[in-house]
């Protein structure tokens, strides 16, 4: 009734632990950017279907799988090897595929973001992801942080997935995101992000995207956007009623968004541009 698609690259740690997660599913797909451990084995051993293919872009790369392989069912999962769909969001994607509307393309579902085994309830971002799409009617966009565009109406789940960002430890975290930081930061160099810059859109767009999006556009233009972003997870959204692993997840994202101004400087500097920040 639902196919899954895991992407992934050197994932032998967390690929396991998910692909036990999904094993209800009798089509499972691991898309995979040719990795160097143990995650080909693995994926073989549960039985997966598993394709490599060189990795360009993050979005470039889900696209590449959401075409190309041969999904038996109509609705298909979209898990991260570091996440787990609970027992009951599993009974709940496997209703409503059943018996959803044909408008309806794809469905958000609410993310349990944890570290050192506590759920980020008030730190954690943004909490919805769509994670259950179908078949033909979804791509990917923006080249990190890639946001999922579907072509028709999408729905909310109740239930929860479970998120383990920091299953390989906080420096495999910082490495990655040294990573996005040098990405986000060539996007916003370049000025793809000001066309979405619009307060209009950051408050009444309809879709979540589209509002994400115009938020993050009008935030890259403020001063200071490491502190604010302290602030605002620590103090407004109450990460520190998350405990000790609230604090420390509002310390991490104010040092990532650091990155991404230092670096975005960096490039602008060169380019002998102006920081957007004083445009």
């Amino acid at each position: 009734m639902i196919s899954v698609l895991i992407l992934t690259r050197n994932e032998e740690k967390d690929l396991p632990g998910c692909l036990d997660s999904v094993s209800w599913s009798d089509d499972i797909h691991v898309f995979d950017s040719f990795s160097e451990d143990c995650t080909p084995e693995i994926a073989r051993r549960f039985g997966a279907n598993f394709v490599q293919r060189r990795f360009d872009t993050y979005a470039a790369q889900r696209n590449a799988a959401l075409t190309t392989l041969p999904f038996r069912h109509e609705w298909i999962f979209l898990p991260d090897a570091d996440e787990r769909p609970t027992p009951e969001m599993m009974k709940e994607m496997q209703r409503v595929a059943a018996g959803a509307a044909d408008q309806i393309a794809g469905y958000r579902v609410r993310r349990r973001d944890f570290l050192n085994g506590t759920w980020l309830k008030h730190a954690q971002m943004s909490p919805w992801y769509i994670r259950l799409v179908r078949r033909g009617r979804a791509r990917y966009t923006r080249e990190v942080n890639e946001v999922l565009d579907v072509d028709g109406a999408v729905g909310e789940l109740a239930s929860y997935l479970d998120h383990f960002p920091f299953s390989k430890g906080i420096s495999y975290w910082l490495a990655r995101h040294n990573t996005y930081s040098t990405m986000e930061a060539r996007i916003i160099a370049s000025g793809m992000v000001e066309q979405h810059a619009s307060l209009r859109a950051a408050l009444f767009a309809k879709d979540f995207h589209a509002r994400r999006v115009a938020q993050k556009a009008l935030f890259y233009r403020l001063p200071g956007r490491p502190l604010i972003k302290w602030i605002y997870l620590a103090l407004l959204r109450g990460a520190i009623l998350d405990g000790r692993a609230g604090i420390t997840y509002a310390n991490l994202q104010a040092i990532y968004e650091y990155m991404i101004v230092v670096k975005t400087r960096e490039i602008l500097g060169a380019q002998g541009a102006k920081d957007p920040q004083q445009r």
